[in-house]
Order: structure tokens, then C-alpha cells, then sequence
């Protein structure tokens, strides 16, 4: 799934989501879209993220899709000042979606939906290119 061709920040956000309609869970569908930034296999990215779907299970934890974003971040970081950029990437991820818990952002409690996963999936990706600089 490591795409080959540089793609700008639209671009690897829109494969996100392509990656998510075709059955990757939100975090998975992050990391395939941005697995050409980081030195991993396509297979292990699959497998670290495969346990980050629906917030980890029944949507109580953090939206998998920021999960993604953050471990992203930090192998690109080889793990030095990731606390820092993991900080940055929620905070501009819940500007952009309104909440960073996967059952707020899908309204289980309220029945409200705050942000739809294709979205959750855009705006993870984006957060993590604006916190890592990537265009």
C-alpha cells in the first residue's frame, strides 16, 4: 500500500480515505496512506494498527485515525520529541473534527454525529502534515 509517487497532504488525505472504503479500519487506513514517509513494511504498519479500530474497541478511547497520525509521526521521529508532536497533532485534530474520543465523535451517547470517519481520517492525516511539516 507504500505509495511510490510523492503525494501532497490532499492527496495522501483522499488515499486515506480510499484505503477506508476499502476495509481498513481508521488507523490503518492513516498509515497505508502515509507509509511511503516512514520505514516500514506495508504489513507491519497493517499489523500495529489493527487494534485501533473503533477508538479500541467499542469507540470509548481516542479515535483510531488520530492513533495512526501519532504513530506516524513518531516513526518518523524515531521516537525523539514525539510526546511533544502527539500533543500538537490532537490539539489541531480536535479543531478540526470537535472532539478526539471515537464515541463522541460518532454521538453514541447522544446521537449526535460530530465527525464522520472519512472525515476523522482527512483530518488526522492533515494534522499530522501540518505538525511534521509535510506539504
Amino acid at each position: 500500500m507504500n505509495e511510490v509517487i510523492p503525494m501532497n497532504k490532499t492527496e495522501r488525505a483522499e488515499k486515506a480515505v480510499e484505503y477506508k472504503h476499502r476495509g481498513l479500519n481508521c488507523a490503518q487506513a492513516v498509515t497505508a496512506a502515509c507509509g511511503d514517509l516512514v520505514d516500514m513494511s506495508d504489513e507491519k504498519l497493517m499489523e500495529i494498527t489493527s487494534g485501533f479500530a473503533a477508538g479500541m474497541g467499542c469507540m470509548e478511547a481516542t479515535c483510531g485515525a488520530l492513533n495512526g497520525a501519532v504513530m506516524i509521526g513518531g516513526l518518523m521521529k524515531n521516537g525523539k520529541g514525539t510526546v511533544s508532536s502527539a500533543k500538537d497533532m490532537l490539539r489541531s485534530f480536535e479543531e478540526k473534527s470537535g472532539a478526539t474520543i471515537c464515541k463522541d465523535l460518532k454521538g453514541r451517547d447522544t446521537g449526535k454525529v460530530i465527525c464522520e470517519c472519512d472525515d476523522c481520517v482527512r483530518n488526522a492525516v492533515y494534522a499530522m502534515s501540518e505538525v511534521m511539516n509535510i506539504e
